[in-house]
């Protein structure tokens, strides 16, 4: 145990899976006897978790780490460290660049920064851990969730699709699934915990399975597994690649009661000339029937996306055919992002041909587009009855309650706190370009069935 315990504070930026990372770390902490703040200024640590999918992420944690340097300086037992994706791709140089940061630990072994920090706190100077051949821990400690309904599951870690632009299997490394008994017996204690939704997390989750001995399994077969678990309600996956969203994923999507007609399916692109130097293994017309088909099965079925424009090479007529994909799926939700080389990719080895305004035009058209799309699709749910699962108050309007149906809609509408976690059924009756606004139409009911307990304690 650490006497007196020194606050920690962990600032995430990135993806879902940078997230998990830093719930999973919180719970080492606080199990090795570390306490944990929100306030980075009172905080005696100070660890920044981030990604390297894009430069804007990691120019923010530098510009951050520069600011703490006048307190390192006058604070000595202060220590500040950075981990996950940016610290696996840039190393030792965080340490030369900022004298003042006293930890970089890389994907693979961020959890053992309690480890590491009773270390420094012990009076060691520096440590930077960056292997690539510890093996992938999947071990969750006590729960530390942002709510104590929802959680999320890593499922498999790393990438082996190599995309020319992509920066993720060099810092995940290559794919690794986790055994399917061991992803249930998570999804059964979360359960037991009080979790009614969980999100099965991977950086290419549709490709699950691949390498595990035994008998094969696939994600479908996954799903089937913890469709089972008692007390769930709904379930939930991301991020899929086009490639891997089989036929058979589907067919379990559209089947499984608890499993949301929500795929995350991310495009990049509608032209297949920069698909192809993309490296994404599919052509806007292969995308295309996937989608068609998930309609087949799931008329319901709400689909989002990833684009990314200024691609090297992407002309105005790809950059048509990426705006004519937008509005012939009609996505649910598209984010949009401009093309940045990252150091150590394939692409970044090409001449980055696109003008910074012509990325920035590009990236608003398509924005305009999606939100026209969108703005269609919520107004026709205006007047529907959905079942909603309820977050917690509205960060926009505290008096009123937020909640998500399963096609991930977010829905605001009145309602007593005390709802939160509850399964309720919300009349659409307006709607703005993000948010659907409603009115309660029904019961309330947890896994069981029976009426919400806060709903039974109020009565």
């Amino acid at each position: 145990m650490i006497d007196p315990p020194a606050d920690v504070c962990i600032v995430t930026f990135g993806c879902q899976m940078n997230k998990l990372d830093s719930q999973l770390l919180r719970g080492e902490l606080l199990r090795a006897g570390f306490a944990l703040t929100e306030d980075p200024d009172r905080a005696r640590i100070v660890l920044y978790n981030t990604c390297s999918v894009r430069a804007h992420a990691e120019n923010r944690v530098l510009s951050h780490l520069g600011a703490w340097r006048r307190r390192a300086g006058r604070e000595p037992e202060f220590v500040l460290g950075v981990i996950g994706c940016m610290a696996q791709r840039l190393g030792g140089q965080l340490t030369r660049q900022f004298g003042h940061v006293r930890l970089v630990c890389g994907t693979r072994a961020f959890l053992r920064v309690p480890e590491y920090l009773r270390r420094l706190l012990a009076g060691e100077g520096t440590i930077v851990d960056t292997a690539t051949d510890a093996p992938v821990r999947f071990r969750r400690a006590p729960a530390v969730r942002e709510t104590p309904w929802q959680a999320h599951v890593s499922v498999m870690r790393g990438c082996d699709n190599f995309c020319s632009y992509c920066i993720v299997p060099y810092v995940r490394g290559r794919e690794v699934s986790r055994p399917p008994d061991d992803v249930v017996r998570e999804c059964e204690a979360l359960a037991a915990d009080g979790v009614r939704e969980v999100t099965l997390l991977g950086q290419n989750v549709s490709g699950y399975g691949r390498g595990l001995p035994g008998e094969p399994v696939t994600l479908a077969d996954l799903l089937e597994r913890v469709n089972e678990v008692p007390g769930l309600v709904r379930i939930r996956f991301i991020t899929s690649h086009p490639r891997d969203t089989s036929e058979d994923l589907l067919r379990a999507v559209a089947r499984l009661d608890k499993v949301c007609r929500h795929l995350h399916v991310p495009a990049q692109s509608g032209a297949d000339a920069v698909l192809a130097r993309m490296g994404r293994g599919y052509t806007g017309s292969d995308y295309l029937r996937m989608t068609d088909r998930a309609r087949e099965l799931m008329p319901e079925v709400a689909l989002a996306s990833d684009f990314m424009v200024g691609f090297p090479g992407e002309t105005e007529a790809d950059f048509r055919d990426t705006l004519e994909l937008v509005r012939r799926v009609r996505f649910q939700q598209s984010f949009v992002f401009k093309y940045s080389p990252r150091p150590g990719t394939r692409a970044a080895r090409w001449p980055d041909d696109v003008p910074d305004e012509v990325k920035r035009a590009r990236n608003q058209a398509l924005l305009a587009a999606q939100e026209e799309v969108d703005r269609r699709r919520r107004s026709a749910l205006v007047g529907q009855t959905l079942q909603v699962m309820v977050e917690g108050p509205s960060k926009a309007d505290p008096a009123r309650l937020c909640g998500r149906t399963g096609e991930n809609d977010i829905v605001v509408f009145a309602g007593p706190r005390s709802l939160a976690g509850c399964l309720c059924r919300v009349r659409v009756i307006g709607a703005t370009v993000l948010t659907l606004h409603g009115e309660a139409a029904g019961e309330v009911r947890t896994p069981g069935g029976a009426g919400c307990p806060a709903l039974r304690e109020r009565n």
